[in-house]
């Protein structure tokens, strides 16, 4: 197997694991099965669980932030791309392996904060949300930009949460009604602009 289809193979077969049955209890010899290599091929790619952890995140982050951004790009109205965070995760979601929820919310609750890969990535996936929130509702209103990251914030950690729990049926397209209405952008809780 070439080094990038190696690679390739042992990140795909890491996050079914991962997210599906849990990290802390999918070790590296699971890891290993699944992918069709070794353990030492994977600690020698990868340094060791950590690494590997680390690995698949950095991969779905930059999946992640590809998606997200290309919702902002289709859209016109500042309000609009504040709300394209949610039709970013059902189009992300719709292309990426399939995992019970958000990678990075199952990175946070399992680890203990520290100073690892899989703990940057958590911390920058974060940063990435704030940051792009606040550039486009100050864009949208800048006098209630704080409300407006909060507001989207909070509903968009529940579309994850929903996304886990199996309801309500299309949680996405609920946050972003209910984001759009709470902000009182009624001419966008049913259209995309």
């Amino acid at each position: 197997m070439a080094r990038a289809d190696l690679r390739t193979a042992a990140l795909d077969a890491a996050e079914r694991l991962f997210f599906s049955d849990g990290i802390a209890v999918t070790g590296v010899d699971a890891v290993a099965r699944e992918a069709r290599v070794s353990v030492v091929t994977l600690y020698n790619h990868f340094g060791n669980k950590d690494g590997l952890v680390g690995a698949v995140l950095e991969r779905r982050l930059a999946g992640w932030d590809e998606a997200w951004q290309a919702e902002i790009d289709a859209c016109e109205d500042p309000r609009a791309k504040v709300l394209a965070i949610f039709d970013a995760v059902a189009a992300f979601r719709a292309r990426s392996s399939p995992t019970k929820w958000c990678s990075f919310l199952a990175t946070a609750s399992e680890r203990p904060v520290a100073d690892d890969p899989p703990a940057r990535l958590v911390a920058r996936e974060s940063a990435l949300l704030q940051a792009r929130l606040r550039q486009y509702a100050e864009e949208a209103d800048p006098g209630r930009s704080g409300e407006i990251v909060s507001v989207v914030t909070l509903i968009y950690s529940g579309v994850l949460s929903s996304l886990l729990r199996g309801t309500p049926d299309e949680p996405t397209a609920v946050g972003r009604r209910a984001a759009a209405a709470a902000l009182g952008w009624d001419d966008l809780v049913t259209a995309r602009a």
